[in-house]
């Protein structure tokens, strides 16, 4: 094999795929390396851990046709040391590669490529929407945070994905809080509904183009289809709890407050919180305000108060800081609304005028 790239193409290509690859297989070498594949179709890399997988074109001159594998890790470090300007060339012969840069050249050894995994495709095409990636790789980076990291339940560590009509709609839950953001879709064929593992859809997140690709699925994977390449991921096989049982129907006080006028005051008050990272937020009707307390034994205390429109009942609710803090990364809405049901009750809190975005988040012990 000896194919030409652009320098910046081979990096750019190196660094999408290698997050694919595994970092460290002892059992398999090919799962931890990247497969460049040069024929009649062009040049491809590809990598899989097995729980995702890249197959990616990559603009070059195909010289002579061949494969080989390439510990990632590797190829990642030569990718991150070469300069981006000028073209880079590699050779294969035998069981090494040679990568020739300017008046540079390493030689590599390769590992054997028979044993490199096919990517899987979902069986059934039915299942498929076209939608712009922009707006998946948001979709997944704004609320794979709230997914658990644990793996106790692999439900509650994977991102629920819903189409239903002629929207999507993405779910993520660690039990203690919940997004919920929905898309609408020109598709309105294709209905159905799978778990995408939340560390998995991040990895692919970073990798997706922003114009248009094909979304597919079955019940073991998806899939995401660009002109650049194929970006897979295995899905898991469990059921999602009912998350809608659990937000509230009705509700006793409700708020908006400016947005940078909550985050202001949350960045202050947050310096003050105990080691369970509580404080309480207190909601006044009768003085149009919304207050925030907390108390640290070892710093001081600290109360902040800031106007707000509040109807209803008058409210004190315990929260961790760190879940209301991740609600102003959901919306880009200058207020935001919270609505509450009553002491422990869960919080509802959305963007004004952002309907995409429903955030919950369950309240601490007063």
């Amino acid at each position: 094999m000896n194919i030409l790239m652009e320098k910046k193409e081979f990096s750019e290509a190196v660094y999408k795929v290698a997050r694919f690859a595994e970092r460290r297989s002892q059992s398999l070498q090919a799962l931890s390396s990247i497969l460049i594949i040069a024929g009649n179709d062009g040049i491809k890399m590809r990598a899989t851990n097995l729980e995702t997988g890249v197959d990616l074109k990559i603009s070059g001159k195909c010289v002579s046709d061949g494969v080989v594998a390439i510990p990632a890790m590797v190829l990642q470090q030569i990718a991150g040391s070469i300069t981006q300007e000028g073209s880079i060339t590699l050779e294969h012969t035998g069981d090494t590669v040679s990568i020739i840069s300017g008046t540079g050249k390493s030689l590599i050894k390769t590992v054997p490529y028979d044993d490199f995994p096919s990517i899987p495709f979902p069986e059934n095409p039915k299942n498929r929407i076209v939608i712009k990636g922009a707006l998946i790789k948001n979709l997944f980076t704004s609320i794979a945070s709230c997914a658990s990291s644990s793996t106790v339940r692999p439900e509650l560590s994977s991102i629920y994905m819903s189409i239903e009509g002629s929207v999507l709609t993405a779910v993520a839950t660690d039990s203690f809080r919940l997004a919920e953001k929905k898309i609408p879709l020109s598709n309105k064929g294709t209905q159905g509904k799978f778990l995408i593992p939340a560390k998995n859809a991040l990895d692919i997140a970073q990798a997706l183009p922003d114009d248009d690709i094909i979304m597919s699925f079955d019940d073991n994977q998806c899939a995401f289809v660009a002109t650049q390449g194929m970006f897979v991921s295995r899905l898991t096989n469990a059921v999602y709890p009912d998350y809608r049982q659990i937000i509230p129907k009705e509700s006793i006080v409700d708020a908006v407050i400016l947005r940078k006028d909550f985050e202001n005051a949350l960045k202050r008050t947050t310096i003050f919180s105990d080691s369970f990272q509580k404080i309480r937020i207190s909601l006044n009707p009768k003085k149009n305000s919304l207050s925030l307390f907390a108390k640290n034994a070892e710093i001081g205390e600290s109360s902040e108060t800031v106007s707000a429109n509040v109807s209803g009942s008058a409210l004190d609710l315990s929260f961790n800081h760190r879940y209301l803090s991740a609600v102003l990364s959901l919306t880009t809405s200058e207020s935001i609304s919270l609505t509450a049901a009553g002491i422990g009750r869960p919080l509802i809190i959305k963007g004004v005028g952002d309907t995409s975005l429903m955030y919950l988040v369950s309240p601490m012990n007063q």
